[in-house]
């Protein structure tokens, strides 16, 4: 084989010879006595076996297998490790077998770059770790470079603890023929049964394919039983290699620059088996045009979960070409063992085209979590045009007695748009799982597909036996457009979940969506037990009314506005119990036939409970209604607003049909434009009737004014007024009383209040005050006639005064009298 490497350099430069015929060799460079015989069936003996330890190191210039060929590393069955170097500076091109005896693990040490072709198969008892790193270090603090390979090595026989990469390391690319995969549902179930096995390393083992840029072009790789998948990509750094029952895996701390992953062309990562795991680290990590990661638990044993950290953004993307199925990162636990959960986490994360990311759990074990932390922006969106029923989603399903596996994402920003949805499902006896929302600035949920025949929503449901569970979202804002929806729902006889939602700054809930020119459904926070069409309860074999109760809504926030038909709502289309709704606000504001309802159809109505710091606004027919058919009666309503505005036909209701009718109680300081009525009318009405039953009470406390304030009791007893009032003025001849002008409130309502003021003595009268009455004088001075005026040059008033004076001293039988017969004016 030397020859013929020796005899391809010697010619490349002096005759066109196939690229091919020259690369796909495996050639030994002499450094320690790997020896290399056949073609193209590669048998390899030889290498250094470091004190007859359990680790065997080989070095080649170049290790390419041809189609067809093996290379086969004929070792000791003691040998549980074997490190190969490719030092050539040539890709290695693998579209053969590699082999090796009994369980022995292999590590393919190639900085120049791996390609796996359509036909590449491993037949490896351990692990298998393909790398494109310079060097593999040891515990010992050797280090087995392919590098300098002309530096004497200093073997060993501890354990491998990483890879050192260069400053570029070369690119891993896996090609083959796609999963074929199948929706086994037809509503986005994978199944991996006619999937090819590609590559794959022992039973219960690490298949870890580490270097530069990786990329599956139709590629396949699988474990078998217990094994652990992994695909790395770094530019540089150290990845250390972390060791498990499983054989190994990566720890990626020490690096300091990644590169990207892309899973293109149906490419799968297949880690069905009884506990098997999945690891993805890069940069951009994309899987595109129906690609997938795919994890079944096969056992009873608890098993593995599925990790992928993007430092960049995470992209899932694309139909397959038969059009079932968009690409996944997706674990099925099918048997007894608990599954290991999916840990997300991005700086982004985009999911398009019908992509998902889900667990599934069909047996009494629950499914796996699903846990994911995106610093920037989170995207839902899309459907698959082929099968509408399939939508892009971040979802967990229970079609067992096991709960579905809880949802928990973190980020900026999340969009659910066309149709996508963020969604538990239960389908039988077990329960859905909680889905927790944290996003630091907004979440906005819009749009409903008349394609897809769904809208846009976050929501947990249940089709069977089991509950709903809670759905919990927490955000500076929130909106809610064309008929998107955020809640909850049963169409069984299980109950719908809780709902909560926090927003520090606003909700907006607003628009319908639209089916051709029909209504489809109204954007809205929910609640509730629905009916649903008799075509999709034939075809899941759902009763024709739901049985389960429905849940409650709690909203804090300082400005909620709904508007075109925007709803807050709990329903009950059965005879279970309405729910509660419970509001926390500054502001609400209701327009154009929005409404927030506690609905039941012949249950018991559920209750409304508004709290808010500054005004309730109602116009063009929007309404707050408690309300109850059939036997049940109406909910309660309570309103403790300071102002509240009804306008345009917008009304507050807890009206019952055949029951009693709910209770209104409001306290504020103010009601425009609404009034009790006995019945609903086309004005603004308060109303609690029941049109069989008993009607309701509204109560309505107004606080604005404290009709006790300023109010001062009065005596009883009479007082003598012969006792109050001096009668000792005697100059009663020719005197008069007379009053002026129109000072204070005008005599006739509908006139202003004249400009003009009486005149006001502001003297101090407190010192003719303490004077007592005397009995009348013998003699009663003479009154003089003013005849003359002038200014006093003091105070500059005009005063007028008699032509003499008069020593006559003032009466103290009246108080008013003044010291002289002057007055001013």
């Amino acid at each position: 084989m030397k020859g013929i490497f020796q005899l391809c350099l010697a010619i490349l430069g002096a005759v066109a010879i196939s690229e091919q015929v020259c690369a796909q060799a495996v050639v030994p460079d002499s450094t320690l006595g790997t020896v290399v015989t056949g073609n193209p069936n590669f048998m390899i003996t030889g290498g250094t076996r470091p004190n007859n330890g359990s680790n065997l190191f080989h070095s080649f210039s170049q290790f390419s297998v041809p189609t067809g060929g093996t290379a086969f590393f004929d070792n000791a069955l003691n040998v549980s490790m074997i490190f190969s170097r490719v030092t050539g500076g040539t890709v290695s091109n693998i579209d053969g077998m590699i082999q090796a005896n009994g369980t022995a693990s292999l590590f393919l040490l190639n900085p120049a770059g791996i390609l796996f072709g359509n036909n590449a198969q491993l037949n490896i008892g351990g692990s298998f770790v393909g790398t494109t790193a310079n060097s593999i270090q040891f515990a010992d603090g050797t280090e087995f470079s392919a590098v300098n390979p002309s530096r004497l090595p200093l073997l060993t026989m501890s354990a491998p603890i990483g890879l050192q990469m260069g400053h570029n390391p070369g690119a891993i690319t896996v090609q083959g023929r796609g999963n074929q995969l199948f929706d086994i549902t037809g509503f986005g179930q994978a199944s991996a049964i006619n999937s090819p096995t590609g590559l794959q390393a022992g039973a219960n083992q690490t298949l870890a394919l580490i270097g530069g840029a990786v990329t599956f072009s139709g590629g396949v790789a699988s474990i078998q039983g217990s094994g652990h998948l992994e695909v790395g990509s770094v530019s540089r750094g150290t990845v250390g290699l972390q060791p498990t029952p499983t054989g190994w895996v990566g720890d990626y701390s020490a690096v300091q620059q990644f590169n990207d992953i892309h899973l293109g062309q149906e490419s799968l990562l297949n880690a069905s088996g009884s506990n098997g795991s999945i690891q993805l680290q890069g940069q951009n990590i994309r899987l595109t045009e129906g690609s997938a990661a795919l994890l079944q638990n096969l056992g009873s044993q608890p098993a593995g979960g599925i990790t992928v950290n993007a430092k960049g953004s995470l992209i899932l993307q694309g139909n397959t070409s038969n059009g079932e199925l968009g690409s996944l990162i997706q674990s099925n636990n099918l048997n007894s063992g608990q599954v290991g959960d999916i840990l997300i986490s991005a700086a982004q994360l985009f999911l398009r085209d019908s992509s998902r990311i889900m667990s599934r759990t069909r047996s009494a074990t629950a499914g796996a979590n699903i846990n994911i932390n995106v610093n920037g922006m989170t995207e839902i969106t899309g459907f698959n045009n082929n099968n509408p029923a399939v939508y892009t989603a971040v979802a967990t399903f229970s079609v067992g007695s096991g709960n579905a596996g809880n949802i928990a994402l973190s980020t900026e920003n999340l969009k659910v748009l066309d149709s996508g949805a963020m969604i538990s499902v239960a389908a039988r006896d077990g329960n859905t799982g909680i889905i927790q929302v944290n996003a630091a600035k907004q979440v906005e949920i819009a749009g409903y597909n008349p394609v897809a025949f769904s809208e846009s929503s976050l929501s947990t449901y249940t089709q069977g036996a089991g509950n709903a569970n809670r759905a919990v979202i927490n955000t500076a804002r929130l909106v809610i457009t064309g008929g998107a929806s955020l809640g909850s729902s049963t169409a069984a006889t299980g109950s719908a979940g809780n709902v909560e939602v926090n927003a520090s700054e606003s909700i907006e809930i607003e628009g319908q969506g639209t089916a051709g020119n029909a209504v489809g459904t109204f954007s809205r926070i929910y609640s509730n037990a629905e009916e649903v069409s008799p075509e999709i309860q034939t075809a899941f074999g759902l009763p024709p009314i739901p049985r389960g109760n429905s849940g409650s809504l709690t909203i804090n926030t300082p400005s909620l506005r709904l508007s075109n038909g925007g709803a807050v709502s709990v329903q009950n289309d059965g005879p279970g119990i309405g729910g509660n709704v419970q509001i926390i606000a500054n502001d609400i504001q209701l327009e154009n036939q929005s409404r927030i309802t506690a609905v039941a159809q012949s249950g018991e109505g559920g209750n409304i409970n508004l709290q808010l710091r500054d005004l309730l606004l109602m116009r063009s027919g929007s309404s707050i209604a408690a309300t109850a058919g059939g036997q049940g009666d109406g909910g309660n309503i309570t309103i403790n607003t300071p102002i509240i505005v009804g306008l345009e036909n917008s009304d507050i209701v807890a009206n019952a049909d055949q029951g009693r009718g709910g209770n209104i109680q409001i306290t504020t300081q103010g009601i425009i434009g609404l009034q009790y009525r006995d019945r609903l009318t086309l004005e603004n009405d308060i109303t609690a009737s029941s049109e069989f039953g008993v009607n309701g009470t509204v109560e309505v406390n107004n606080v604005g004014v404290d009709p006790n304030s300023g109010l001062v009791e009065l005596s009883t007893t009479l007082i003598d007024s012969n006792q109050q009032v001096a009668a000792s003025c005697s100059g009663t001849q020719g005197s008069s009383f007379v009053v002026t002008g129109r000072g204070g409130m005008p005599q006739n309502p509908n006139q202003e209040v004249d400009r003009y003021r009486s005149w006001n003595d502001v003297r101090d009268l407190a010192a003719f005050h303490k004077t007592a009455i005397a009995p009348a004088p013998t003699q009663t001075a003479m009154l003089v006639e003013a005849t003359n005026w002038h200014r006093n040059s003091q105070t500059g008033k005009v005063e007028l005064v008699a032509a003499h004076s008069t020593s006559s001293t003032p009466s103290a039988t009246c108080a008013s009298t003044l010291n002289s017969t002057r007055s001013p004016i």
